[in-house]
């Protein structure tokens, strides 16, 4: 398509950002509605217009700026799969605002809508810098919305979410200048050609690691997280969990793996032991806790080591299997956030122990939330099963270990989803508030739904997320060959990984079986 449909995407949100500032509360709302509806709109012919078997850099767009450094637009389909799932989630967290925040709505409404240019600026750019500068300009506004809109402790817990993410950036600008200088270049496309030395590769490795660890985020830089959630309004807490949470996996999936393939390789130890660490640790961490907020975020962190892993499994069904995870725990987490905000709303209160017995008076309510526990845990037929499945078959393939190990994990997984789900949806009704609280309302419903239903899109026929990403994975395959690393489960001797055709014949079979499930 020679339509800049990318630019007119960052347009859009970004015009009507301006134009809230200047408006009433109402006419704000109504404008950051139909803002991120023409969004997901565009998004939509994005997806329909992809074509899976044509070039891997498609809906280009390039204007040059100054010296090197250019207006440079284009997606593949990891950036297709993760740009549709930002403005999925956009226009319902509008809605999930519409009554919750009564407090300067025009700038409130104006941040989520910045926040949406940043995002699929950073999946879109081309451009090194381009690419820097969305990624780290997206914590302004979520720096923001946590800090003026949060709880009672929201500015400790926004000025921790910036320095935390903001520190671990500095080094990888620092790599960028390096890159650019040693290539002649900031085009990302070529970059991903470019071979650095191996010795330099370590260290360029490290600088991105610092800021994508953070940004994941990885265990032991995550306790920004359950600090961020706890205080951040509903919707601030369903994108940051949604799609802020993903710049780090897609980070790794962009620049970590093919630019700096040996160093990936040499350092793979690093990724699976940390990972390993937090599935165990933060699955433990969030059966103990009390908050359901910060329940659910641990389990995020949780989550994103199983990207981790399979991202570094140097295997197609681990890459791919990942992404899913990533795409899957977005729609999940989303709506599990949402589900305590609808609850919140009611009794102001997050304690699980002031609840129990929703399923009496909210049954609407109980049978959706169950749905997404469900998800989370990675019931067959939901968005989850076949990312983690897949990853965990990659995982398998380099290291028996770490899969065991993280199969823990999600065994772990599914026994606080469910202790939670239990405390507040089953038993009896233990007060007259939670008596009186009435079940969804069609605004809830309207939120809640168009989520439920890609949760098991997503589950019973995941060819259509997987197909637009496996060219790409096999073009990454292909780039990080040489420096597979060996792994204590071989199927292939000595290569610590099957050959790329087994690879795809699994994926295919994997995929066929979560869409009979």
């Amino acid at each position: 398509m020679s339509f800049p449909i990318l630019s007119l995407m960052l347009a859009i949100p970004a015009i009507a950002a301006v134009a809230c500032l200047f408006l009433s509360p109402s006419a704000a709302r109504m404008t950051a509605l139909v803002a991120t509806l023409l969004d997901l709109a565009l998004g939509v012919v994005l997806w329909t217009s992809y074509d899976v078997g044509g070039a891997q850099w498609q809906f280009v767009e390039y204007a040059p700026l100054f010296g090197r450094f250019g207006w440079a637009l284009g997606i593949d389909g990891y950036a297709l799969l993760l740009i549709v799932l930002s403005v999925f989630l956009m226009p319902i967290c509008i809605g999930a605002s519409w009554q919750a925040v009564q407090k300067r709505v025009p700038e409130y409404m104006s941040a989520f809508l910045f926040t949406e240019v940043l995002m699929i600026g950073t999946f879109a750019a081309q451009d090194l810098f381009l690419f820097y500068i969305f990624f780290e300009a997206g914590l302004i506004p979520m720096f923001l919305i946590i800090g003026i809109w949060g709880g009672a402790n929201r500015i400790y817990a926004s000025y921790k979410f910036f320095l935390y993410t903001l520190l671990g950036s500095l080094l990888m600008f620092i790599a960028m200048l390096y890159m650019s200088i040693t290539a002649g270049t900031t085009s990302i496309p070529v970059l991903l050609n470019y071979d650095f030395p191996a010795d330099v590769q370590t260290w360029l490795w490290l600088a991105f690691f610092a800021s994508f660890a953070v940004k994941m985020p990885m265990w032991p830089v995550h306790t920004w997280l359950p600090d961020a959630h706890v205080q951040a309004p509903t919707a601030g807490s369903v994108i940051l969990a949604g799609v802020l949470l993903k710049l780090g996996g897609y980070g790794f999936l962009r620049f970590s793996l093919p630019m700096f393939p040996e160093a990936s390789a040499s350092l793979v130890w690093l990724v699976f032991g940390l990972s390993a660490v937090a599935v165990v640790y933060t699955s433990l961490v969030a059966l103990v806790q009390s908050d359901m907020k910060k329940l659910i975020a641990y389990s995020s962190v949780a989550h994103m080591a199983i990207v981790t892993i399979g991202l570094f499994a140097f295997n197609a069904q681990g890459i791919e299997g990942a992404m899913m995870v990533m795409l899957g725990h977005g729609l999940v987490s989303g709506a599990l956030f949402l589900c305590v905000g609808v609850i919140y709303d009611r009794l102001h209160t997050r304690e699980i122990s002031r609840y129990g017995g929703l399923a009496n008076n909210m049954p609407r309510y109980a049978i959706l939330f169950l749905l997404f526990t469900m998800a989370s845990v990675g019931l067959p037929g939901t968005s989850n099963f076949v990312g983690e499945l897949l990853s965990l078959m990659g995982t398998y393939q380099v290291s028996t270990t770490i899969a065991l190990v993280c199969t823990t994990g999600i065994i772990l997984g599914a026994a606080y989803m469910l202790y939670l789900y239990r405390r507040v949806v089953f038993g009896e009704i233990k007060s007259e508030e939670v008596r009186a609280m009435s079940d969804l309302t069609p605004r809830e419903l309207w939120l809640l739904v168009p989520i439920a239903a890609a949760v098991l899109w997503m589950g019973i026929y995941p060819e259509s997320f997987l197909a637009p990403m496996r060219k790409d994975t096999q073009i990454l395959l292909a780039r990080i060959d040489r420096a597979r690393p060996a792994g204590d489960s071989l199927p292939t001797k000595g290569t610590g990984i099957v050959p790329a055709a087994h690879a795809e014949t699994t994926t295919h079979a994997a995929t066929a079986h979560g869409s009979a499930h």
